[in-house]
């Protein structure tokens, strides 16, 4: 029990920003009022926008809200600020726990090795939650390897290999400027051979070279299928949640040329944006499956939709 509540503690502090700046906002608008008209709906619009839930979601809370008002008659702030909470909640319903089980299960009951490619544009955190994950698979058991397949960059390839070091995985690494492809290939190879349960392999991020981009991920596709014919089993979009609305943007530039499967949303701690959790899965129906609040290797959470919403709807 003292873990549980501690962890819960953890949570409530790591998404303390985001609370404060939006959620505390909409408390204090609802309980402030002495009864519950349509004039409140204009406030609450303009502080759903304020936390980056997008447009398109924040006009269907609103409808749901509006809806409630006239058909109901609401005149209790506490019903109508518990109504707002369950309608967000609702937008996580089938989508993040029950998308197909836990990854965690994937791994131990599918076929091995279970190959993850990690896309997202550079800056975003993707090379530390890659030494995250790495290190989070080895706590739970999987033998692991990364395959370095940004070669783009030479402080990628650097950068990947200190962070395989402290979490104590081998890494497949060539030169800069090699194919990605062929780097993804040997990964795949050794993998197979030491019969290893997961494979990370990481990618350039390059957005604003979409078509390049979009060639070198199909390329390094179709070259890890003839060794694991299944492979990816996984496409992780790595997005960074400080940057609000423009990780919207990103979500739908990758979507539009690969299929990603899952999202792990970073540096959820020091963003008053962690908003933007809600419109990404409401829009795009893809899985969070975690959580980076911090710089240290332990510091990703699998993401938890109920605990999440009760968090930032938390009353003092």
């Amino acid at each position: 029990m003292f873990f549980l509540k501690k962890k819960k503690e953890n949570l409530d502090n790591e998404l303390k920003k985001t609370r404060e700046s939006f959620f505390s906002k909409i408390k204090n608008l609802i309980f402030l009022k002495k009864s519950i008209d349509l004039k409140i709906l204009d406030q609450i619009e303009n502080l759903l926008l304020s936390a980056d839930i997008g447009t398109k979601t924040t006009i269907k809370i609103i409808d749901s809200l509006e809806k409630k008002i006239k058909n109901d008659g609401y005149k209790s702030t506490k019903d109508l600020y518990n109504f707002l909470k369950e309608e967000i909640k609702n937008f996580f319903t089938g989508i993040v726990n029950n998308s197909n089980d836990s990854l965690e299960e994937k791994i131990k009951y599918g076929k091995k090795p279970y190959v993850i490619m990690i896309v997202g544009v550079n800056g975003v955190g993707k090379t530390t939650t890659i030494g995250k994950l790495a290190f989070l698979f080895k706590k739970k058991g999987f033998s692991t390897i990364i395959g370095a397949s940004d070669t783009f960059r030479a402080a990628a390839i650097n950068q990947l290999e200190i962070w395989s070091n402290k979490a104590g995985v081998p890494l497949i690494k060539q030169y800069i400027n090699a194919d990605p492809a062929s780097v993804a290939y040997d990964t795949l190879q050794s993998a197979k051979s030491k019969n290893k349960d997961v494979v990370l392999i990481d990618t350039a991020g390059r957005l604003q070279n979409r078509v390049d981009l979009m060639e070198e991920l199909s390329k390094i596709s179709r070259v890890m299928k003839k060794i694991i014919p299944e492979s990816p089993h996984e496409i992780m979009l790595i997005l960074d949640a400080s940057t609000g609305q423009n990780a919207f943007e990103q979500v739908k530039k990758f979507i539009s040329f690969v299929k990603i499967s899952s999202i792990i949303l970073t540096k959820i701690e020091g963003t008053a944006k962690g908003g933007v959790i809600i419109g990404i899965t409401d829009q795009f129906k893809i899985p969070i499956r975690y959580l980076g609040v911090g710089e240290k290797i332990e510091d990703l959470r699998k993401f938890d939709e109920i605990e999440f919403v009760n968090s930032i709807f938390k009353e003092k």
